[in-house]
Order: C-alpha cells, then sequence, then structure tokens
C-alpha cells in the first residue's frame, strides 16, 4: 500500500505548485516535496481513511516525503475513535518537521472530547519539540476559546517560553484569536507585558491586522506596541 500511495501522490504532482510550495516551507527539505495541492491531498485521505489497510502506512514512519506527511495528518483528522485517534497523534507528532503538517492536522473527534483531550494539550506544551508545542497551542485555540473558555488556559499558553520561531509565532496567533474572542480577559496579559517583546508586538500585528477587531481596539492596541523595551509615552 505504501508504494501505492507514493505512486498516487506523484501522479497528482503540480510541478509549478512544488516549486511554489518549497519556498513556503524553508523547514522542509526542497527534495522531500512532491507538489500536490491540498485539496487534492485532503480528497485522498478521505478515501484511505475508509480503508482499513491504511494502517499500514499510518504505521510506517518516518515518511519520506512532505505530501506523505501532509496525507498521514489529514488521514489522522478523519479518525472517528478518540481513543484509536489519539494513539495515531502521539505516535505522529514526533515526525511532525514543519508548520504545515502541524497546523493541518484537526482531528474532529477532538471536539467531542475536550476534557481528555486537555491532560495531552498540557503535555504537549511542555515538550521540548517545536512542533508538539505548536500543535498543543493550536488545539487551545481551536478548542478553547469559545465554549467553556477559562482564564487557565491563555494562562497555560503565557508561560511557554522559546526561542522558536513557529512556537513564538503561534503563541503571538492564539492571543491575536482570542483578543478577538474574548477581548476583556485577554487584554491584561497585552498590558502587563505577559509575553516576550517579540511576541507582544507580534500579537499587536496580528490583531490589528484582524477584521474581528474593532478600530477603537486596534488604536488601543497600537499603544501598547513595545518599542525598544518600552511602550510609547
Amino acid at each position: 500500500m505504501i508504494d501505492q500511495i507514493r505512486e498516487d501522490l506523484f501522479r497528482m504532482q503540480d510541478q509549478k505548485y512544488r516549486d511554489f510550495q518549497q519556498k513556503l516551507i524553508p523547514t522542509a527539505d526542497p527534495e522531500t516535496v512532491i507538489g500536490v495541492r491540498t485539496p487534492e491531498l485532503k480528497k485522498y485521505a478521505k478515501l484511505l481513511a475508509k480503508n482499513e489497510a491504511v494502517s499500514v502506512f499510518l504505521e510506517n514512519l518516518p515518511h519520506r516525503y512532505f505530501e506523505e506527511n501532509q496525507l498521514h495528518a489529514f488521514v489522522i483528522s478523519e479518525i472517528k475513535n478518540y481513543e484509536q485517534c489519539m494513539e495515531a497523534v502521539t505516535r505522529f507528532l514526533p515526525y511532525v518537521d514543519n508548520w504545515a503538517t502541524c497546523d493541518q492536522m484537526s482531528p474532529k473527534v477532538f471536539k467531542k472530547h475536550r476534557e481528555k483531550l486537555l491532560t495531552y494539550i498540557e503535555k504537549w506544551i511542555r515538550s521540548k519539540e517545536t512542533y508538539t508545542i505548536r500543535f498543543g497551542i493550536g488545539m487551545l485555540m481551536r478548542y478553547f476559546l469559545d465554549d467553556g473558555f477559562e482564564i487557565i488556559y491563555p494562562e497555560m499558553v503565557a508561560q511557554i517560553r522559546s526561542n522558536e520561531y513557529y512556537v513564538n509565532m503561534m503563541i503571538a496567533w492564539y492571543f491575536a484569536t482570542a483578543l478577538s474572542k474574548q477581548y476583556e480577559s485577554i487584554i491584561p496579559f497585552i498590558e502587563n507585558r505577559r509575553l516576550d517583546v517579540w511576541t507582544h508586538n507580534k500579537t499587536i500585528q496580528k490583531s490589528v491586522e484582524s477584521y474581528r477587531i474593532t478600530p477603537e481596539q486596534k488604536v488601543y492596541l497600537k499603544s501598547l506596541k513595545i518599542f525598544n523595551g518600552q511602550t510609547p509615552a
């Protein structure tokens, strides 16, 4: 099945798209990028997810190609049994090596098991692996900013400290999204400078770019930007 999947991926190859995509995924070896468009991969993943033999592919780690990792993430996202899905995620996370695979792995079944999920999120964000941390933050952003929101969740994210760009960018994305959904609860994190300077300013930048932040809020957020370690007078 593994050879068949690889053959199918090369059959869907778009070489112009491959050249474009290689620039978007700087952490991926350009030689591992086949060049398959995401809608095609998702459609293929839905078909594979219905085939019991796909377990052979999911257990065959590490994969050689970027698209194989993408396909793996999309197949996992289709698993309907929570325990099986979590087992697959746990097995795969150590092999995730780029932001696209990390961010596009979004198991639908997690939404129905948020209490159980939270235990894993707490472990993931304490990891030393860049994309495991990023995935944990992404799950908090996706499933814990609306119904059942509690201040403990942004507190968890605010405590993360990393030198990794892809971790800090996700923290900024989390807080920008949180500001658009839970403004009154989240604005103190910005006012009190709970984030490192780069992430603080990136959060403000992303928030100001959002249509879900009001013009008045944008003006106030801009006033909280830190310049050389200080906010403007």
